[in-house]
Order: structure tokens, then sequence, then C-alpha cells
């Protein structure tokens, strides 16, 4: 089921005004260690913390006034069902948001703030997406997966724009992979606007279901493990429509990186950039400082969220390795 780069554009024009356009800026120390131009695309400096309102906000917008009246449900890791929660209460209707037992407490905590109902299901995304199409037949929600869902998707397409627009001399994009709604969208749109620009997904190993999916050839399932990336967890769904075969389509290379690169990344962004990033953001950094990505000319790294806790951010700093 194919998605039109025209829907990214009529997502652009949806979603003008309700969403920041974040800054994009260099970074010398990644300059120095890539050899190459470096631009960080400061999306976790997004309200709600991530890229995610992008992709909930369209969806929300683009609900029928039936499916407005009834509500929205969803699984989330939690930052989806935060942007979810607050496009949703914004435009004045219910939010339902399923987690697993995985979701750090902060992140539950935020969602809660904004008024959706929670139910944490079970100690895995794939168990909590269940839950969410329970109650999308039982209650006639509309379902809004973060991932697998062409508004979503168009929505986050509008990232892909705003770096292409601000750096048309790309050669490369690292953007963080996970079920695939980010990259499908922004690969869309890079590809579309510089067809030879190159686009690598970065997973963690903790969880690489998209990885592992495209290896095989279709959709597949795997063990979620705890991961200091906790956003990129769960997987893509068996009777995925869209995302892996965009990805396939799309993307270009895929790498994955462990909990120690995660960890240094984080440090790194603190450290050399000033910015406070979770697990998931800093995966294009710990690919590009581990080697597995030697970008030929400039390159840009998106960096995704900023909704870490507090307390394990500062245990990172401080030189660990927590575990999740």
């Amino acid at each position: 089921m194919a998605i039109a780069f025209t829907e990214i554009l009529a997502a652009r024009k949806r979603i003008a005004g309700r969403v920041l356009r974040t800054p994009m800026r260099r970074s010398p120390e990644l300059e120095r260690i890539g050899g190459v131009s470096v631009l960080l695309k400061c999306e976790h400096h997004q309200t709600t913390g991530s890229f995610k309102l992008r992709g909930a906000t369209n969806a929300v917008l683009s609900l029928s006034e039936e499916e407005h009246s009834r509500g929205v449900v969803t699984f989330s890791t939690g930052n989806h069902g935060r942007a979810l929660s607050h496009a949703a209460i914004a435009a004045g209707t219910r939010a339902v948001v399923c987690m697993s037992a995985l979701v750090p407490d902060n992140k539950v905590a935020a969602i809660r703030a904004l008024g959706a109902d929670i139910r944490i299901v079970g100690k895995s995304q794939d168990e909590a997406e269940r839950a969410a199409s329970e109650l999308e037949k039982a209650e006639g929600l509309r379902r809004v997966s973060p991932m697998d869902d062409a508004a979503v998707i168009a929505g986050q397409g509008t990232l892909g724009m705003e770096v292409m627009e601000d750096a048309p001399e790309l050669e490369t994009v690292l953007v963080p992979l996970s079920g695939g709604g980010l990259i499908s969208g922004v690969a869309l749109a890079v590809k579309t606007l510089s067809p030879k620009t190159r686009i690598i997904g970065v997973g963690s190993k903790s969880c690489p279901a998209m990885a592992a999916s495209l290896q095989a050839g279709h959709p597949v399932e795997v063990p979620e493990e705890p991961s200091l990336a906790d956003s990129l967890g769960g997987g893509i769904g068996l009777e995925n429509r869209h995302t892996f075969e965009m990805t396939k389509r799309y993307v270009d290379e895929c790498v994955l990186v462990g909990e120690d690169d995660i960890a240094a990344a984080i440090r790194f962004a603190y450290e050399a950039e000033g910015e406070v990033i979770e697990g998931a953001a800093a995966v294009g950094i710990a690919a590009l400082l581990g080697g597995l990505v030697k970008p030929a000319g400039p390159a840009a790294i998106i960096l995704t969220g900023r909704n870490i806790a507090p307390d394990l951010h500062r245990r990172i700093v401080n030189g660990e390795t927590p575990k999740p």
C-alpha cells in the first residue's frame, strides 16, 4: 500500500503551526571524528520532546467526524503515546494508550499528566499492540499505530523535508530504526528531493525487529530485551502494511549498535554538544563514533528525542552503562 510524497506535502500543510520546525546545527567534534561535514537535526527540541508529535498530529487532524467522536487508541514505548495524547486532547477527543511494563516511569507519568487513559499490558510492545487492537474492536476507537499508519508516516516525512531544505548537499542521513514509521517517511521525502542521498537506519541490538525482518525477507517477531534505547523497542507487526516495504525500498543500509555504544553516545552528546538526548536519539551518533558508518560526504544525524529519566541520564554521564 504505497504512500505518495504528496501525502507528506499535505501533512506539512495540515500540521503547520502545531509543531516546531527544529534547528539543524554543525557538530565540529563529529566532523573531526568522521572527516566530513556533520549536521545534527535537533528534533529532540520538539514539543513533547520527540519527533512523534508530527505523525500523531497529522493522524488526529485526519480523523473523520465519527472517529473524532469515539477517540483514538495506540500502543507505545512512551513518546508516541505522549504525542498522540497531546494532539488528541488539544483537538478535544479521547486518547487511550497501551504500554508494556518496560516503558520507563517518567514516560508513563508524562502521558498520565496529559489526561490520557493509560493501560499497562504485559512485558513487550507486541502485547501492548494486541491490547490496542482489542480496544479498537471493542470500543470502536481509531487505532493509530506508532509506525504502520499512513497518516503517521506522512507526518514523520515532514522531518525529512526540513532536513533536505536546510542541507540539500547531504550525502548521508542517519535515522534511528525501530518499527519504521520515522525512517519510512523521512526516506520517502529525502529520496524524492535528492535520490542520490543515502539513508542509513541505525537500530539497537536489543530490539532489532526491522533489521531481522529485512534479513528474513518478510516481517518476523524477535524477542524483545530491555535497552537504553527503549523507544526503539517492539516489532513491526506480522501483517505490516507500509513500513517494511518502504524501508526495503528506500533505505540503503541498516546497522545495529550495542548498549555500551548507546551509553557512550548519550555521554558524548552531553559533553561535546551540550545536548540531553535519550537512548533512541543517540544511535546515529553511536554508529559514527563506532565506525559502523563512514560517510563519504556531508552527513546529518537525526536526534529524535530527549525524554530520558534524569537519574538515568546522570548515571550515564558519570560513566556508567546502566542495565535498563
